[in-house]
């Protein structure tokens, strides 16, 4: 089968949508870190659907560690699939937003010659909670992190992101051009305020007169960013091979579903996202609080449970009554009631909108996947939430359970013995304190809960978090999940 490109662009079939511009017209107007499935599927597509009124704002996909991404669309020259599905079918667009493709590591001199330039007027972020080197629990910037360390040494020749943000600036300034706003797409709390923190920190240890100049010149504008999308599968790219009657090698699957709000603070041009259906708005924390806390919290509480249950994906964990259950249970019961009110914003239509979207049976979105990270990911998607109930005096019987069946999952087996595959940037120390501990929640629930990095200093010492984790997860040993998602769901209601 051919592949997917430029040349081959016109034996799509129709009802493929593809590009309605020239893309020799596009220029480069944005830097995106971290060019992952995420990426391709949410913000590429918002400006995309942009380049036919205003071809400026062509991206620059940037791969922070691996060529992968790089030598599957390279031979595309950028373009590749997205294709939407749910029960009702499939949605399926050819993107062509990608002006190139770029690898840090190969060429990180390059790479900063790429952020200033002059027609760059935006980076962007999708690196995950672990690529910021920061502490989740605090938000600090992690100084003794080794890329951190070697970039504070090395800013011509960046690891991280923020040596690259910095050492970007940085040439910029010594230029005499405008910085570049910088745009966080990831799961963080408050993700604009959090990377320029990091960003000013970092650039402190370098040169206090450009952590001051980037602390006055630079935006940093917070976003809410919302769609589901899995990893790609061998068995979707023949799916949608067929389909496109053209080989993709890195295809892209997600749901029909998108959400996009965004700080309209940029300090200067920016795309008409809006006009592409994202919204600007003055202060995203209320999106961003009840997304984290509400599907990003579900999320999570279903990969966890659902994983230990032996649900390979959301929509198997969602096909389990009792987990169903509890998870709308919790959010509306436990989670619901910390979230600032929307004005004209239904929570119970968002409720049942995030529970269908769970239930979807095209998305083959694996538990594992979602479970991965976890250290990184628990403080702004469960622990935010349990502090302000405690608070509040509140009862956090299920997502205590949440956080067990985390503790449960970094255990390292499952319940029929075998080994879990434990992906997490502190795996080694989770491991040594798992193996130490044993699989007795006496011992093993105040070893993880001492991890400050994630629960900070003062969720540990409250009686009332620790002890409904701990017996949480002596339940889960003694009992198994199944039988403890059913116990909790009906003694908590």
């Amino acid at each position: 089968m051919d592949r997917l490109s430029p040349t081959t662009l016109h034996r799509l079939p129709i009802g493929i949508l593809k590009p309605d511009y020239d893309r020799a017209r596009v220029a480069t107007g944005i830097v995106h870190l971290g060019l992952g499935a995420f990426h391709r599927a949410h913000q590429a597509v918002y400006t995309d659907a942009l380049l036919k009124e205003d071809p400026r704002w062509g991206i620059l996909g940037v791969s922070l560690r691996s060529p992968e991404t790089r030598n599957a669309l390279a031979p595309q020259g950028g373009l590749y699939s997205v294709t939407a599905s749910d029960g009702a079918g499939h949605q399926r667009r050819v993107i062509g937003a990608l002006t190139g493709l770029a690898v840090a590591p190969e060429d990180p001199a390059g790479l900063l010659a790429d952020l200033a330039d002059p027609r760059v007027r935006i980076v962007s972020t999708t690196v995950t909670e672990k690529g910021y080197s920061h502490d989740p629990a605090t938000g600090a910037l992690r100084a003794d992190d080794p890329d951190i360390r070697h970039d504070s040494a090395n800013l011509g020749h960046p690891r991280s992101t923020l040596g690259f943000i910095v050492g970007g600036l940085r040439l910029r300034r010594q230029q005499g051009l405008p910085p570049f706003a910088v745009l966080a797409c990831d799961n963080l709390p408050a993700n604009g305020h959090t990377l320029r923190g990091l960003v000013i920190a970092f650039a402190a240890l370098i040169d206090r007169d450009l952590a001051a100049w980037i602390e006055g010149e630079v935006r940093f504008p917070s976003t809410m960013v919302d769609r589901i999308v899995p990893a790609t599968t061998d068995a979707d790219r023949a799916e949608i091979g067929a389909a496109l009657g053209l080989d993709d090698a890195w295809p892209v699957v997600s749901e029909p579903f998108s959400q996009w709000v965004i700080e309209d603070d940029f300090g200067g041009d920016r795309p008409a996202w809006d006009l592409s259906g994202a919204q600007f708005v003055r202060d995203v924390a209320p999106f961003e609080l009840m997304k984290l806390r509400l599907l990003n919290g579900a999320h999570s509480t279903l990969a966890y449970l659902g994983y230990l249950m032996g649900c390979p994906t959301v929509a198997a964990a969602m096909a389990e009554p009792d987990l169903a259950g509890l998870v709308a249970d919790m959010m509306r019961e436990e989670v619901t009631p910390t979230l600032p009110a929307l004005d004209g914003f239904d929570v119970a239509t968002y409720h049942a909108a995030l529970l269908q979207r769970f239930r979807n049976p095209a998305l083959k979105h694996r538990t594992a996947q979602i479970a991965m990270d976890g250290t990184q990911k628990l403080p702004q998607r469960l622990l935010g939430t349990i502090r302000d109930r405690l608070a509040r005096g509140l009862p956090i019987t299920r997502l205590a359970l949440a956080v067990a069946a985390w503790l449960r999952y970094v255990s390292g087996t499952d319940e029929q013995g075998q080994p879990i595959d434990l992906r997490d940037p502190l795996s080694q120390r989770l491991r040594a304190l798992a193996d130490e501990a044993g699989p007795v929640a006496h011992r093993l629930a105040p070893a993880l809960l001492s991890l400050t990095p994630v629960f900070g200093n003062d969720l540990p010492k409250d009686s009332r978090f620790s002890s409904a984790v701990e017996l949480a997860l002596d339940r889960l040993f003694r009992n198994g999940t199944r039988a403890t998602v059913e116990h909790i769901r009906q003694s908590a209601r």
